[in-house]
């Protein structure tokens, strides 16, 4: 009886454990924003190139930690932080900086390892005195600025 060669590697592949590829999120990214979607009239927001921040929090008894995506003019968007580079957060509903809306905000992606590329969509979804307005919706791409051997990404203060 024979096996082929394909079979023994299909085999061998789901047989191995996964390993997860340990990569740092944190840091600050030069990013470009290219917008792929945008139902609003109006309303919403343009957005070309900025910042990124993401960092981590842990909470007041020093236990479990948050991850936290800062874009300026944005709510801060709070996920639960991974070891493989995913990355994925979200606001509460709240006030946007567009007069009269609310609006919640969510990223999601990842980061490569070695060389600090992030890959992520943004969502903006608006609502206007308590009922769905519109949605935009952006791809994010970028990568991590160098951090001096002193350097902490820190909150806002």
């Amino acid at each position: 009886m024979r096996i082929s060669y394909l079979a023994i590697v299909v085999v061998a592949a789901l047989a191995a454990p996964a390993v997860a590829e340990d990569v740092s999120v944190v840091g600050t990214y030069d990013v470009k924003y290219d917008e792929m979607s945008n139902n609003c009239t109006n309303v919403g927001m343009t957005l070309a190139r900025g910042s990124l921040r993401i960092y981590l929090r842990s909470d007041k008894s020093g236990g479990t930690s948050s991850l936290i995506v800062d874009i300026e003019r944005i709510p801060e968007m709070f996920g639960i932080p991974t070891k493989n580079g995913a990355i994925n957060a979200k606001s509460k509903l709240g006030p946007t900086s567009i007069q009269g809306l609310d609006g919640t905000f969510r990223i999601g992606g990842r980061v490569s390892g070695g060389d600090g590329m992030l890959q992520l969509v943004f969502v903006a979804e608006y609502q206007a005195k308590g009922k769905p307005l519109c949605t935009q919706s952006w791809n994010v791409t970028g990568l991590r600025q160098a951090i001096k051997p002193d350097q902490k990404i820190e909150p806002k203060k």
